[in-house]
This record gives structure tokens, C-alpha cells and sequence, in this order.
């Protein structure tokens, strides 16, 4: 069984040299910080303490010249320890800007109103793949991620991997991942893009290498035929009512507004994370998308009961 984090977008805990090194700083930058409060704090109550004991027997201009020398005392260190963080923030920020090594696999991702699509592009004979909000990885492999977006912009972000990188329309942004583990880690939309961006959730499904690859073969292949009645009929049904926009290769139904459902019965969850993919929830979000995820792109198309029952007796077999 894969690990899940204990906190999927916990940011203090990482497992990747992609985003380690920046965990490192935050901790330390956490711990300056708290040093810097508790001992400002100390000195000022020190300072009003004394200064009451004292009473008014001076005027402040007689000690003037003594209290001076404890600006430079507090200024020294200050400048050390700025100086210090600053040289530390920049180290990591160029150590992390690259991958150690050359990345053997790269996953075109485009953000979507409310979705993520993930395309790879390996050479023949696996040839090109399509997936969308799971994006599977090889451990202990540098990925090159080109990011973009289809309509407004977004900002993917996997916080125990990788920080946050903006999806603009008309432009390609760069980020990598690696995962020093298997795991599933969740990651999110971090820039308002509409009513369902709390409902934009990404997942990066990070495999020991022999289970990517077979992961790999599995998705490379076209969709399964259906078998049995109930598949066969949903299979018509789907190609009236939804192959104008999904996409199922193998099949006649080449639709790109949404996204592609090749292999869609081999997902944990549906609708960018928001059910899990049960029978159940695949029938409720064909039956009503909006009323699961009101604004979202998908509409009801008005399937009687046995046609809606067909089609996830087909969709449940394209594994």
C-alpha cells in the first residue's frame, strides 16, 4: 500500500530533493525568527524593568551616550544573521531551480476549469497518453513538468514535492518533481480560478520504477471492449450522449473539451478528487454534475435510469 501523507497539504514535512531543501529553510527561517522575538521581548522587558528600578534620579540625556553603544551591540548580530538567511535562501533557491540530473520522463499538464490534464509523450511503441488529476511518477526519477492552462490561470501546486507554479493561457512554465518514496500526495489549485477552485485537486501517484512501468503499459493500450449486455448497450449510449467531449481510444468517441476516459476505471477518485470513483458516485455525477459541483463544465444530458445504469456498466470496465 502506498503512503499517504499525515497532512496531504502539509508543506513542513517533504519527501522529495525537490522540495526538502526549501523545507530545511523554512524550519530554519521559523526558528530565527522565533529566536528574534523572544529575544527582543526579553531585552524590552528588561529595559522597562530597569528603567522603573532606576526612577528619574538622571535626565535620559546623561545616559545617552552609554544606552548608544547596545544599538550597535543589537545591530551587529542582526546584520550577521540577515546576511546569513540571505545567503541560505539564495543557495537553496539555486540548488532546487534545476534537477541533480537530466529528467528521463516529462508530463505536459494543462489546467482546466475545474480539472487537471496530464499528457505524456513517450517514443514509440507506447506512444502518447492521456490522463487527467492522477499523475503517475517513477521513485527516486527527475520529472520535467511543462505547465500551462486551457482557459484562465491556475497554480499547481503538490506541497510535499514541489512548490507552486502558475498555468498561464499562451505560456509554457517549468517546475520539477521527484519523490524520494512511494506515495499518493495530494496537491491543489493555488490561484482563484473560479466557483470550483477549492474543488481543483491534483494527485501525483509516485510507484517503485517496474510498477510505473507496467502502470505505463496499461494506459499506452486502448480502451477495453466492453463485454456483456449491459456494456455493449452503455457503449452506445455513451457514444450519443458524450463523445462529443470525452475521449476514449479505441473508439469513436475523440471529444476534447473534457477529459479523457481511456482508462477511467483505473482512478482512485472523480471530478478532480472531489468523490471516489465508486459505482455509485459515477452514477451520481453522470445522473447531475451540477448538483455535486455546481458550475462545473459537465452537464446533466438527461439519461433515463437504464441508460445512465448502462453507461457506468460500460465506464466500469475501462480499466
Amino acid at each position: 500500500m502506498n503512503f499517504t501523507p499525515a497532512t496531504p497539504l502539509g508543506y513542513l514535512r517533504t519527501f522529495g530533493p525537490r522540495a526538502d531543501p526549501a523545507t530545511d529553510l523554512t524550519w530554519g527561517l521559523i526558528v530565527i525568527s522565533l529566536a528574534v522575538v523572544i529575544i527582543v521581548t526579553v531585552l524590552v522587558v528588561a529595559g522597562v524593568l530597569v528603567r522603573r528600578s532606576r526612577g528619574s534620579e538622571r535626565p535620559p540625556v546623561a545616559e545617552s551616550r552609554h544606552e548608544a553603544r547596545w544599538i550597535w551591540v543589537g545591530l551587529a548580530p542582526t546584520c550577521v544573521v540577515l546576511l546569513l538567511s540571505l545567503v541560505w535562501t539564495v543557495e537553496v533557491l539555486a540548488r532546487i531551480n534545476d534537477p541533480p540530473r537530466r529528467p528521463a520522463l516529462t508530463v505536459e499538464i494543462t489546467g482546466h476549469q475545474w480539472w487537471w490534464e496530464a499528457r505524456y509523450d513517450f517514443a514509440q511503441p507506447n506512444g502518447t497518453l492521456v490522463t487527467a488529476n492522477e499523475i503517475h511518477i517513477p521513485v527516486g526519477t527527475p520529472v520535467l513538468v511543462k505547465l500551462t492552462s486551457a482557459d484562465v490561470i491556475h497554480s499547481f501546486w503538490i506541497p510535499a514535492l514541489t512548490g507552486k507554479t502558475d498555468t498561464i493561457p499562451g505560456r509554457t512554465n517549468l517546475t520539477w518533481i521527484e519523490a524520494s518514496r512511494p506515495g499518493d500526495y495530494r496537491g491543489q489549485c493555488t490561484e482563484y480560478c473560479g466557483a470550483q477552485h477549492a474543488g481543483m485537486a491534483a494527485f501525483v501517484i509516485a510507484e517503485p520504477p517496474a510498477a510505473f512501468a507496467a502502470w505505463r503499459a496499461a494506459q499506452s493500450a486502448p480502451a477495453r471492449a466492453p463485454s456483456g449486455p449491459a456494456a455493449l448497450a452503455g457503449q452506445a449510449v455513451f457514444a450519443a450522449y458524450c463523445a462529443a467531449c470525452h475521449t476514449v481510444r479505441g473508439t469513436g468517441a475523440e471529444g476534447i473539451l473534457g477529459p479523457d476516459l481511456t482508462h477511467i476505471a483505473s482512478r482512485q477518485s472523480l471530478a478532480s478528487g472531489l468523490i471516489p470513483n465508486t459505482p455509485g458516485s459515477l452514477a451520481g455525477w453522470i445522473g447531475d454534475p451540477q448538483a455535486l459541483k455546481p458550475g462545473a463544465r459537465m452537464p446533466a444530458v438527461g439519461l433515463s435510469g437504464p441508460q445512465l445504469g448502462a453507461v457506468v456498466a460500460y465506464l466500469e470496465g475501462l480499466k
